[in-house]
């Protein structure tokens, strides 16, 4: 499975973690509990009944299946350590920027009668703050993945193919069929 931009952001922000997410599905269900503020929206947001809800709270059901396991650890995830997540995406999207590494299809266009076709190529490059914030505020507001590797094909484009502008400014950065993409804070 490919990655996408979306969970990469997402796993980025969880690097800065400073404690674990709590582990049993027990202790996992009642902490969704309690952020949901009751077993009816922690059933809704995982797909169960609630019933089902209330017998991983009580301990009766200890391993959840692996599809609903993934499900309770990404809603955990999401809603783990607030404020030491934003206190990392502000600081990205302030100061320090975030590192992409990717694998995928470049392909650019230039001034008539130039051209470069598409290939495979292998780039890490910093990103400016600027650019930071612009893919964590689209993955807020629930751009598609196309949106967010438009963001990212942007920035590489200024940084990597246009040495941050300073040359061929007119230069258009195609960024197709990824096959890996890691973001880094």
């Amino acid at each position: 499975m490919v990655d996408s931009l979306g969970d990469s952001l997402d796993r980025a922000l969880e690097g800065a973690f400073t404690r674990r997410i709590p582990q049993s599905a027990q202790a996992q269900m009642k902490y969704l509990v309690k952020q949901l503020k009751g077993t009816k929206a922690a059933a809704q947001a995982l797909g169960i009944s609630q019933r089902t809800v209330e017998r991983y709270v009580k301990g009766q059901l200890k391993r959840p299946r692996q599809d609903l396991r993934g499900r309770i650890e990404r809603e955990v995830k999401k809603r783990w350590q607030p404020q030491v997540r934003a206190k990392a995406r502000k600081k990205a999207a302030s100061t320090d920027g975030l590192v992409v590494s990717t694998r995928a299809r470049f392909g650019f266009t230039a001034a008539p009668g130039t051209t470069d076709d598409a290939r495979i190529r292998d780039i890490t490059q910093a990103l400016p703050p600027e650019y930071a914030d612009q893919l964590f505020t689209a993955r807020e507001q629930g751009a598609t993945e196309q949106q967010l590797q438009q963001i990212a094909a942007d920035g590489l484009a200024r940084m990597y193919f246009r040495a941050n502008n300073s040359r061929a400014h007119d230069l258009g950065v195609e960024f197709t069929d990824v096959e890996h993409i890691q973001i880094e804070l």
